[in-house]
């Protein structure tokens, strides 16, 4: 297998960690709308189909309809409010999950012009590993990363060593 770059940290972590786990042989849907990311599993190779924009709160239709070998869902669950319910709602056998971890000296983002872009969660990853469980999954694989950032100050020097993103590989139980 040939190594691409791509410009973020978090989409070469991720991809690899997908390409890990999943074989471009099982259909993915990708929870949320089509974006930079799921354009990157279409170029690699998968066979990928995206929620239409529907409020996964409200609405968790497309996830039931879906026949889809796997279910991704990178950095959408921070911006629900009841990710229980969508995970209940999962019919694929796996999931691949990633989300930002809490950090104790930033409070979670807050969009003040996006009502929609903004954490409700922002876990701690035994909150993740829980809520799995808890919703009838496994975790097979597991993997945290940080994400510095290139300014001066406290905050950025503590992203360097402090891991920012969480991502899980579950299979049904």
């Amino acid at each position: 297998m040939y190594e691409k770059t791509y410009p973020n940290k978090r989409f070469n972590l991720t991809l690899q960690f997908l390409q890990k786990h999943i074989s471009t042989s099982e259909s993915i849907l990708d929870l949320g709308v089509k974006n930079p990311f799921s354009e990157i599993m279409i170029s690699e190779g998968f066979s990928v189909e995206n929620t239409l924009g529907e409020d996964l709160d409200e609405d968790t239709t497309t996830i039931k309809k879906s026949n889809a070998d796997v279910v991704t869902a990178l950095e959408i669950f921070e911006h629900l409010l009841s990710p229980y319910e969508v995970l209940k709602s999962i019919k694929a056998n796996k999931l691949i999950i990633s989300v930002p971890l809490k950090l104790w000296f930033a409070s979670a983002y807050r969009s003040k012009t996006d009502m929609r872009d903004r954490h409700y969660h922002e876990f701690e990853d035994w909150q993740l590993d829980w809520l799995l469980e808890k919703t009838g999954w496994i975790i097979k694989d597991r993997q945290q990363w940080t994400n510095p950032v290139k300014k001066i100050g406290i905050r950025p020097i503590l992203r360097r060593f402090t891991p920012r993103y969480y991502i899980v590989y579950a299979e049904r139980a």
